[in-house]
């Protein structure tokens, strides 16, 4: 009698054969990358004074649900990033091709950690599309922060999470400048990518990186001074970076840089190893 643990294994090799669910997780590529060219837009407007919605994925989404077609590009986004997570998800289970028997078991753990935030992003979208997320999400953030700080080591809790974004906003901006990127894509054989690829994720993942790196330290500072109010969303993050020496400068390159991830993610759509 076959196990349940082996059954989803076998489910899980079944999936990840599925020529249907790598289409799909394509698909979810190309809506992330709708997305940052969303959020880079929006912070551009933020750093030039314009309140054009929150510069993170639930601005983005709304700013999507208020365009034409909104409806059906909501939808079409939630399919993709589901997908994606769960090509993500399987890969967490049976392993990630490519990868030495010893960095497996990190190789699945970056990998469960991507199915949980993009399955948590299509669920944002789904809501957006049926009408609820109303609310912004520094605010969600904030009240998210604050129940986490009223634990019992609530303050260690949050200054992790904050040390573990930081960590892999500086893993972006390493990404991006050893152009370690390209172990993710198809890079030989008559359909290699271009160099303009290339250059498009050197600056998308640094760009990204640098971004990921400050709302890391905002979550540090609110678990410091134990104050869910210096937490926030990626919108906190680009707020941040607008309010400092040269920030409107520094916040319209970062929102160029993000706007350049999405255009990469395009070309991850389609060279990406599936």
């Amino acid at each position: 009698m076959t196990s349940p643990t082996r059954s989803a294994e076998n489910a899980a090799r079944r999936a990840k054969n599925s020529s249907a669910l790598r289409t799909l997780a394509r698909i979810g590529y190309a809506a992330s990358g709708v997305l940052h060219l969303i959020i880079g837009w929006l912070a551009i407007q933020l750093a030039l004074g314009s309140s054009g919605g929150s510069a993170d994925e639930s601005g983005a989404l709304r700013q999507l649900a208020d365009a034409p077609g909104g409806a059906f590009l909501l939808w079409t986004i939630v399919v993709g990033l589901a997908a994606l997570g769960l090509w993500h998800l399987v890969q967490a289970l049976v392993g990630v091709p490519g990868t030495d028997t010893a960095k497996q078991t990190g190789s699945r753990i970056k990998a469960a950690a991507k199915a949980v935030l993009y399955g948590v992003l299509a669920f944002t979208a789904a809501r957006i599309a049926t009408g609820g997320g109303g609310g912004g999400g520094g605010d969600t953030q904030e009240d998210l922060t604050a129940q986490i700080l009223g634990l019992p080591g609530g303050q260690l809790i949050v200054g992790a999470i904050g040390l573990t974004i930081v960590g892999v906003g500086v893993f972006h901006v390493y990404k991006g400048w050893t152009k370690k990127f390209r172990e993710d894509l198809v890079t030989t054989g008559a359909g290699a990518v271009s160099q303009a690829v290339v250059r498009l994720g050197q600056v998308g993942y640094i760009a990204k990186g640098v971004a990921l790196g400050v709302l890391g330290v905002l979550f540090v500072y609110a678990a410091a001074t134990s104050d869910a109010d210096k937490a926030g969303g990626l919108d906190d993050a680009l707020k941040t970076i607008r309010d400092q020496p040269f920030g409107v400068v520094l916040l319209v390159i970062t929102g160029l840089g993000i706007a350049a991830y999405g255009l990469y993610s395009f070309a991850r759509a389609r060279y990406a190893k599936l």
